[in-house]
């Protein structure tokens, strides 16, 4: 039996099931040709291996490319592992809100160390691969990977769930099909992998693979960790210190809006699924079949060279809106974001701090607000605790989450450019951010 299962003739068979069930599985969603040359390709692959180990050539190239992917796009998500945390987050609540499933909730709220581990994982299996580490386990945990993130990013674009997948956080922001297509990619080169892994050797002696081995399990670890007890070390934001945020909100030449299309969600009575329909051919009249479930905007074209802010709105606590204030201010002006006050870094040494950085700014008549999306009584709560004597305003939490990876946070603002923002592990001293920024 054992020399069954290792037969080609048993790889024959169990490769063709594989392919059948996921071409009968698939949703219409997707093109059922295009399907079947993906998975005609992954079959010639896993049933060539004989044949392709002969042309280490192929392999090589397959490795290098894979593991420098692999590196580069752990390296780009360990450099902002909360933001990444964010994307994994919204994931796992469409996918508890779809399946009714209590566990992605749970899952959702260890987003951020699960975050920090598919960033290391991935450097680490990208470094492992290079070297020719534990080539079987190497290759096994590489294809786990991108199988989890193929359907996470098919998901994601089948069903117009997640519009960006975070993939290369926001150095490269990839639409769900353009993620999807890049993971195929990726699957193709690792099943080339497997057909030719026998040309998968270590390519340093012993100690020096050792070594190097190590190095990188600490940088992918350690990394990560220091990105987020400080700030992304490179910052690709709209918010990023230099960057103006009145010219980020502007609209180019050559915008064009996206064009959207009201669709309809009607549940099957008879087998409880659910199918999406346009205003053209929803069944609204076969109420013996179908029910009426949900409506839904779909994207059918993109918009064009869209502003790279569209969100930022300011408003007072009286419902006043003071965007066009705090963006015009000539002066400089300090903004603390927290995004979220019970979810604050609740640290007395801290708000003592900001307390008296918010003196000492009013003193040289400087602007000092925080901005937060969460509700007066929060709010008043807030001050109440800390002794907060600084004006609030409400901004939408997404974008505060994306203005400054930190809650709270500090920015330095002067005429909407940002100078500096900093974390509030790093909160600095008045007086050299007066000599050395304010100048």
């Amino acid at each position: 039996m054992k020399k069954f299962l290792s037969s080609s003739a048993f790889r024959l068979i169990w490769s063709a099931a594989l392919a059948l069930l996921l071409y009968f599985i698939c949703p219409p969603c997707f093109s059922k040709t295009t399907l079947t040359i993906i998975l005609a390709i992954l079959f010639l692959l896993v049933n060539t291996s004989g044949f392709i180990s002969k042309f280490p050539i192929i392999t090589h190239v397959a490795r290098v490319l894979v593991g420098g992917l692999f590196i580069f796009s752990g390296f780009i998500k360990a450099n902002d592992p909360l933001g990444f945390s964010y994307k994994l987050q919204e994931y796992f609540e469409v996918f508890q809100n779809d399946s009714g499933m209590a566990f992605f909730g749970w899952f959702a709220h260890i987003a951020l160390p699960l975050a920090v581990i598919i960033c290391a994982s991935e450097i680490i299996l990208g470094v492992m691969l290079l070297l020719g580490i534990k080539r079987d386990l190497t290759l096994w945990l590489l294809f786990a990977q991108i199988a989890f993130f193929t359907f996470l990013t098919f998901y994601s674009a089948c069903y117009n769930k997640v519009t960006h997948c975070g993939c290369f956080g926001d150095f490269l922001p990839l639409k769900p099909w353009e993620s999807f297509w890049k993971d195929v990619a990726l699957m193709i080169l690792i099943t080339l992998l497997f057909a030719g892994k026998t040309n998968i050797n270590p390519v340093f002696h012993t100690l020096v693979t050792q070594a190097l081995f190590i190095i990188g399990l600490v940088f992918s670890f350690g990394f990560p960790v220091y990105a987020y007890r400080n700030l992304p070390p490179l910052d690709f934001r709209a918010y990023a210190p230099g960057m103006s945020i009145k010219e980020n909100m502007k609209f180019p030449d050559n915008y064009a809006p996206a064009v959207y299309e009201t669709g309809f969600i009607y549940e099957n009575l008879k087998t409880g699924a659910k199918e999406h329909f346009t205003s053209k051919n929803y069944p609204w009249q076969d109420t013996l079949n179908w029910k009426w479930f949900a409506t839904e905007n779909v994207v059918v074209k993109e918009a064009v060279n869209p502003p790279k802010i569209s969100d930022f709105n300011v408003t007072g606590p009286n419902g006043e809106a003071l965007t066009d204030e705090v963006l015009n201010d000539k002066n400089y002006s300090f903004w603390l974001v927290a995004y979220d006050l019970s979810a604050t870094e609740d640290n007395e040494e801290l708000m003592a701090k900001i307390n008296d950085f918010y003196k000492l700014a009013t003193n040289d008549k400087l602007k000092f607000i925080a901005f937060t999306a969460s509700s007066a009584n929060d709010v008043d709560a807030f001050k109440h605790k800390h002794n907060a004597l600084y004006d609030f305003a409400t901004v939408d939490g997404i974008v505060l989450k994306t203005m400054i990876r930190s809650n709270p946070g500090l920015m330095l603002v002067k005429d909407g450019k940002v100078i500096m923002n900093w974390h509030h592990n790093n909160f600095p001293v008045y007086s050299h951010v007066k000599a050395e920024l304010m100048k």
